[in-house]
């Protein structure tokens, strides 16, 4: 049997555990330089802010400077603080994870157009994550000569309840969202409701499926590192998947038409929900827009229900509906010569 609490292992785990820091060091900043061109849309303003991407920027860049701490204390040879190092990524990591189901949360309460029935008891179990995020930082880290930084003490109870709460809530927003988004009949489903389910359930498999590996081994506890070797790549999972959805559903809404209320934007939606069934025809209406670069028109559309007037007296038929039957053939349903029609325009 394995002895987990040696020396050796300890030291073999920390190896293993520099190793993957830096290969997902080098995914995430892949995934964040790809990305820029996003952010540089709203520092030129092409694009217009909105407060719900304020959890979309600081999920990224808490991940971002999480990494780079990670880095710093596999690469220092001089003697640091790394209590405050470590804590600081720790805070910094949990964040990015926290952050991640928040931007899904706003998502699924903007599907449910802002029901305060909806992101009342949303907004509780944020608070309650967060909540349990900031007692997760607790963990004790000293300087090993030779060695470097590691961690000699971490709360894994905390830790372990901090990520099964993350599942669990993760599986909440997609249950929500699936709700809303599945169970509609065929003829009101749209394309966007199609991303939106599709990103959600993508969302879902990914985080529940790396925040269970890290749970599984902080309830193990081999050691110190084995405790934590996994949290890391569960942020980083939920932050990148987390982070496509925010940005597929923001170039979506300004590229492509849709079926949506009046009241759609960048960071909200409001969908076409609980309507009858009617005959309906597209009108497209152009949209001007930046010139600066040619000329580009976005077509907007609304439905216009073809409905037939209740206040008309006339069927489409050409029959009055204030006539009654009677015997007098000049009144009312008496037919009409040939001679006395209306030639056709």
């Amino acid at each position: 049997m394995v002895g987990w609490s040696s020396q050796a292992e300890i030291l073999a785990g920390a190896t293993a555990f520099m190793k993957l820091m830096h290969s997902l060091a080098g995914l995430y900043f892949w995934d964040f330089a790809s990305s820029l061109d996003f952010e540089w849309a709203f520092i030129t303003r092409k694009k217009k802010f909105t407060w719900p991407l304020i959890f979309y920027f600081a999920g990224r860049y808490c991940l971002f400077f999480a990494l780079i701490g990670i880095r710093l204390t596999a690469r220092t040879c001089s003697e640091v603080n790394c209590q405050a190092l470590y804590t600081f990524n720790q805070l910094a990591g949990d964040a990015a994870v926290g952050l991640a189901s928040i931007n899904l949360s706003i998502r699924t309460m903007a599907i449910w157009s802002q029901s305060r029935w909806i992101a009342g008891p949303l907004v509780i179990v944020i608070l309650g994550h967060w909540a349990l995020i900031l007692q997760g930082v607790l963990l004790k880290a000293e300087w090993v000569p030779g060695s470097g930084c590691a961690i000699t003490h971490t709360n894994n109870t905390i830790l372990a309840a901090t990520f099964i709460y993350s599942m669990c809530f993760d599986a909440l927003i997609f249950t929500l969202s699936a709700w809303k988004l599945a169970f509609k009949r065929a003829g009101t489903r749209s394309q966007l409701m199609k991303m939106l389910f599709k990103d959600g359930l993508i969302y879902f498999l990914v985080a529940f499926g790396a925040n269970l590996l890290a749970t599984i081994f902080m309830l193990l506890n081999w050691n110190s590192i084995m405790s934590v070797i996994f949290n890391v790549p569960a942020a980083v999972a939920s932050t990148i998947v987390a982070s496509r959805a925010v940005r597929r559903l923001n170039k979506f809404t300004t590229n492509g038409p849709e079926m949506l209320t009046t009241s759609a934007t960048h960071s909200g939606l409001a969908f076409r929900t609980g309507q009858h069934p009617t005959i309906s025809r597209n009108i497209g209406v152009p949209m001007q827009k930046d010139l600066s670069g040619g000329v580009h028109v976005q077509m907007q559309t609304f439905t216009v229900a073809e409905e037939e007037d209740q206040h008309s007296d006339w069927t489409q038929d050409g029959e009055s509906r204030n006539c009654k039957k009677v015997e007098d053939p000049e009144i009312c349903g008496a037919e009409i010569r040939a001679d006395f029609k209306r030639p056709p325009y």
